[in-house]
């Protein structure tokens, strides 16, 4: 029988992932021994945004009419390696449709300055935050309350986006 103070421990963690999951579900992991599901996180199964797939991406990139700049490495390294991501973030909006300009950065986990950002879409569960340096009042891609077209997330007031290891 394990020692009652570790029994308390792993109660702890469970409450602590629990409360943590509902705020940021893509962070929060205590190893896969003390995984678990937790009721109720949001998630695109939720709100019909999904994270793209890196050949719907470079699909979207191929094919839009939005003016495009590009950051970081190059569009092909996407495919390289599972763990570049790709997120495309754009400050025009009419209606539920996500235009330009765009800006589509390519890479490792960062914090990309993003002001006047009204819409993304990405490659992985990036967060969008309201402040420059990805500080204060922050949001999940995957809990997106505004969906769009092509798989873009409505991110009005967005000033930084924080890219996540893949």
């Amino acid at each position: 029988m394990p020692p009652q103070g570790f029994s308390s421990l792993i109660l702890a963690l469970f409450v602590l992932k629990a409360a943590a999951a509902a705020r940021w579900p893509q962070l929060v992991s205590f190893g896969p021994l003390l995984q678990i599901p937790i009721a109720g996180t949001p998630g695109s199964a939720d709100n019909g945004v999904k994270i793209m797939s890196k050949a719907e991406m470079k699909h979207w990139l191929a094919t839009t009419d939005a003016a495009l700049t590009f950051i970081g490495e190059p569009i092909e390294r996407l495919d390289a390696s599972p763990f570049t991501v790709t997120v495309t973030y754009c400050s025009g909006r009419i209606d539920d449709l996500c235009t330009g300009p765009c800006t589509a950065y390519t890479g490792d986990t960062t914090c990309l300055d993003a002001p006047n950002t009204q819409c993304l879409s990405a490659t992985a569960n990036v967060g969008f935050c309201d402040s420059r340096k990805c500080k204060g009042s922050c949001n999940v891609f995957d809990s997106c309350g505004t969906k769009m077209q092509n798989n873009f997330c409505a991110t009005h007031g967005t000033k930084s986006i924080s890219v996540p290891p893949s």
